[in-house]
């Protein structure tokens, strides 16, 4: 009964003329007699069969026999992060979710930047080393005094970063950005200078990195090397949620904490959620194709920002009496 129902339910799923057997056969990696045979139900699926089956099309078996509720949705959560090994197994296990999505031909990310996404902030530089200082003070008490000068993070750290920044690098991606995406960055390293525990030195050089890595993503726009799309939305919070779509199944992305997400294949939820930011991508101003005006427009205000605070380090300086 249960796998009569389940392949009956796998074909609805499948794309028109895709042959239920070939899909058998590709999600499990086995002949295409042994996937007759299954289909035919001459041999039974095994359980682990029917759940790889389910996760490789992405079909909720709760679904399947309506045991949920359409409110109800099964997540993963990544788990809590307190200390620097903990956010080098965060950066791996990143990577290891991502990677099996992404290797797929015409995958797409999209990412509602309410924050500059992670991915740009995982090179290495000192701009990079800023934010896991950061992350790491508020999520680790024991490092409520040290100051950015004195913080050197491990090179598996480091390293652990770079691999899952690179997945970024040659995507196909879509980013929703409005002009207080780089405000959290900014309020960050103007936090730390104000406390003493960035030196203004410091403090210039991270605003520098700042506008550098602000001025490779206006690049972007008029690069060929791989496909990138930035729209610039006025009306919308961003939230920082991304959705990885790849022809079989769809990943969707929520922040929990500062750091940990929940992640799920559910398909209706991927669907709603790709609806609603696709709501967004309309209601916003594709920086690609807006003309020069509107883009050095936007990037001009971003430009701004970062130079407004360099003043305001600069004239502390100046007004330092000791």
């Amino acid at each position: 009964m249960f796998q009569t129902t389940f392949l009956a339910y796998l074909k609805a799923q499948l794309p028109k003329n895709t042959s239920v057997i070939d899909a058998v056969a590709t999600a499990l990696d086995i002949s295409y007699d042994a996937a007759h045979r299954r289909v035919s139900l001459k041999s039974k699926l095994s359980l682990d069969e029917s759940v790889a089956l389910a996760k490789y099309y992405n079909v909720s078996l709760d679904r399947l026999f309506e045991t949920t509720a359409n409110e109800f949705v099964t997540i993963e959560k990544t788990k809590q992060i307190e200390n620097e090994t903990e956010l080098q197994h965060y950066f791996e296990d990143s990577y290891q979710s991502l990677l099996p999505l992404l290797k797929q031909k015409d995958s797409t990310i999209l990412y509602s930047a309410k924050d500059i996404p992670l991915f740009y902030n995982l090179n290495g530089d000192a701009l990079s080393q800023f934010k896991y200082y950061v992350w790491l003070k508020l999520l680790n008490p024991k490092l409520a005094s040290k100051s950015f000068d004195n913080f050197a993070p491990s090179p598996s750290l480091i390293e652990a970063g770079k691999q899952l920044g690179s997945l970024y690098n040659t995507l196909n991606t879509q980013e929703v950005w409005d002009i207080t995406t780089i405000n959290s960055t900014l309020k960050q390293i103007h936090f730390y200078f104000q406390a003493g525990q960035v030196s203004a030195k410091s403090a210039l050089q991270l605003c520098d990195l700042l506008k550098q890595l602000i001025t490779s993503i206006f690049n972007k726009l008029t690069s060929e090397d791989h496909p990138f799309l930035l729209y610039y939305n006025e009306l919308h919070l961003m939230n920082n949620n991304v959705l990885v779509s790849t022809p079989n199944n769809q990943m969707l992305y929520v922040p929990f904490t500062l750091l940990s997400y929940y992640k799920t294949e559910d398909r209706h939820t991927c669907e709603e959620a790709e609806r609603f930011l696709k709501k967004q991508l309309q209601n916003s101003k594709l920086l690609n194709t807006a003309g020069e005006k509107e883009r050095n427009r936007f990037f001009n205000k971003l430009f701004s920002k970062i130079e407004a605070l360099k003043q305001l380090v600069a004239a502390t300086q100046l007004l330092d009496f000791e």
